[in-house]
């Protein structure tokens, strides 16, 4: 009765919701908000949620614990992509993707203060300083910072450097005054008005203007020279060139694109998370740059994601660009912004530039939580088994088949189980071809995989997820007949090798389809290290039957020499050639006298 009652209020709010844009919430029955959305038309948006049945999943699930619907209209699309952004920091809905921001990286601060200072830090503390970053290259943190220390001369000192106490002379001069790092405004030995000066410069440095400043610079050069005043004029050159050598060194694209943002983004290999890169372009260089991820909890689209992402970024950095580098069209507007998806030229280099970034920011976390959880690394490589074979579960255990005979003596085969990506070596099994004559790898194959499962559905053993055959085409075909006569369903796949004997391609299907592999690639290892484990284990099975069948027939032909008597022997010297070079006496200590007289004839007379 509750839900019903829930349900026509809720209808209630969607019919009479207004086709404008504008932000939603959605609350549970406690009135805590479980999701924030935008909308172009709020009622069409909203009522989407309503009128259709949806897939089992998150969004059913969020479906069913809506208690209560708020709205804000705002006058644009762009209000809403603002507000909705605001509030999904605020409130972290649940339903909400999650922005994992958690790594602190460094700023570079301008101090609000009489006498500025200049530093890194973690801490953003809205005091009227001036914040620059942050910075994920650190290194390149390190070299502004250096820049400007070699530029500028500024005080490092945390002294309350305010008119009263100058004048009342309370301070002293310290090292960096002595070593010219700073020109002493804590002794009136500089003034606010020449400090402030080259803090406007710096302020522009640290923005990405550094043309400007050099053009300034270069001007002040000239003017000296022709005053005569050569020593300040080589001062000037001094930094003119080293501001010229830190921007040659940073990554200059055009000096045409200036005030330019680039996204680019990349999912996860479980398309759980989403990586952003952001780029900010002035003057042809890089200017900022910073990569943060998305955790999904709705199958958000790389579309959304993006949106949502850039409206973040833009706001975190006060960027006011007219124009916005991507990689696909976004259904987004931002008032006097214009999309870029470039084709080629500079535009598309900066666009190529800042993919490498996300993708080497998404191998990098990918890294990072394979060290924190080795087991992580192993489900991602079944689960790109899983996708690249489009199978319905993930090939927890592998299954893999191999024959081994030498011109058709001694038939054996082998079967290694690969449990969660590693060898189960407790569950390799070792198989006697006991029906087929002669040297027929498909009839071996047949009997050996019927003998497995038979078994397994009699005993009620686990089955694999996915059985792999050391061969290409008929191996498959094979196996699958015996697989459909046991009315079992298991998918099979075929390792292929090429005329060197190393693992060459994975076929699938039927008829089977090559399946493209990386060399080197983390999958490609996996399926090697299978394909030479079952070719190891079988081969090895192959060489102690043959060897020990040729132990036997040696000693089978001394009379008076039975089983237990070869068995011994066999234990203590360990091969025939040993028994034929041990001494009487240690024959003797083992079988005894008499037996031992007639090994030790045998072996005189051949």
């Amino acid at each position: 009765m509750d839900e019903l009652k829930t349900n026509d209020y809720l209808k209630g709010i969607v019919l009479n919701l207004p086709e404008s844009p504008g932000i939603y919430q959605y609350l549970n029955a406690e009135g805590t908000i479980i999701y924030v959305g935008k909308a172009k038309n709020l009622k069409r948006r909203v009522s989407s949620y309503f009128n259709r049945e949806h897939e089992p999943g998150k969004t059913r699930v969020l479906v069913s614990k809506i208690a209560d619907i708020r709205y804000i209209v705002v006058n644009t699309e762009e209000d809403a992509l603002l507000l909705e952004n605001n509030l999904i920091k605020k409130y972290k809905p649940r339903y909400n993707v999650l922005l994992k921001d958690d790594k602190t990286y460094p700023s570079i601060c301008v101090q609000n203060e009489y006498f500025p200072r200049v530093f890194k830090t973690r801490r953003i503390i809205r005091n009227g300083s001036s914040y620059y970053g942050p910075y994920s290259h650190i290194p390149s943190m390190y070299a502004v910072l250096d820049l400007i220390k070699h530029l500028y001369p500024l005080r490092t000192c945390n002294l309350n450097l305010s008119p009263e106490n100058i004048r009342a002379g309370k301070f002293n001069v310290c090292l960096e005054y002595h070593i010219k790092n700073c020109a002493g405004p804590c002794i009136g030995k500089q003034n606010q008005e020449e400090y402030l000066k080259n803090i406007a410069e710096i302020k522009e440095i640290l923005k990405g203007n550094t043309q400007e400043i050099e053009r300034m610079l270069y001007q002040q050069m000239q003017e000296l020279a022709a005053e005569m005043k050569f020593e300040e004029a080589q001062k000037i050159k001094e930094k003119y060139l080293l501001l010229e050598n830190y921007r040659s060194k940073s990554e200059v694209v055009s000096n045409v694109l200036h005030n330019i943002d680039v996204f680019s983004i990349e999912e996860d290999t479980d398309e759980k998370s989403a990586f952003i890169n952001y780029l900010h372009i002035t003057n042809g260089a890089i200017n900022q740059a910073f990569t943060f991820e998305y955790k999904k909890r709705l199958n958000e689209t790389k579309e959304e994601l993006l949106s949502l992402g850039i409206i973040e970024m833009r706001e975190r950095y006060k960027s006011l660009s007219r124009e916005i580098i991507v990689p696909f069209e976004l259904d987004m507007e931002l008032k006097d912004v214009i999309f870029t998806i470039p084709q080629r030229g500079d535009k598309k280099k900066l666009l190529e530039l800042s993919i490498l970034n996300v993708k080497q920011y998404k191998a990098d976390r990918l890294k990072q939580a394979e060290k924190l959880n080795p087991e992580q690394r192993t489900v991602r490589l079944l689960k790109e088994i899983q996708q690249e074979l489009h199978l319905d579960r993930l090939p927890m255990r592998i299954e893999c088949f191999d024959n081994s005979n030498i011109q058709g003596s001694d038939p054996v085969a082998g079967c290694v189980v690969f449990i969660k990506g590693k060898p189960s070596k407790k569950d390799y099994r070792k198989y006697n071809i006991k029906t087929v004559e002669g040297p027929d790898d498909y009839a071996s194959m047949k009997e050996v995989v019927k003998r497995r499962y038979q078994r397994a559905i009699e005993e009620n053993a686990p089955l694999p997820d996915l059985l792999i055959t050391d061969g290409g085409k008929g191996q498959m075909s094979a196996v699958k007949e015996v697989v459909d006569g046991l009315n079992l369903d298991i998918p099979i796949a075929g390792l292929a090798k090429d005329g060197k004997h190393r693992t060459s391609e994975l076929l699938y299907g039927f008829p089977p389809q090559t399946i493209g592999l990386k060399q080197n690639s983390p999958l490609f290892r996996l399926l090697t290290q299978i394909q030479d484990e079952v070719h190891r284990f079988a081969i090895t099975f192959h060489r102690d039957k043959r060897s020990k069948r040729q132990v036997a027939s040696a000693l089978d032909e001394i009379k008076g020499i039975g089983e237990k008597t070869k068995n011994a022997l066999l234990k203590e010297f360990k091969s025939v050639k040993r028994i034929k070079e041990a001494s009487a006496e240690d024959i003797v200590k083992v079988i005894g006298e008499a037996k031992a007289k007639i090994i030790k004839d045998y072996f005189t007379d051949k």
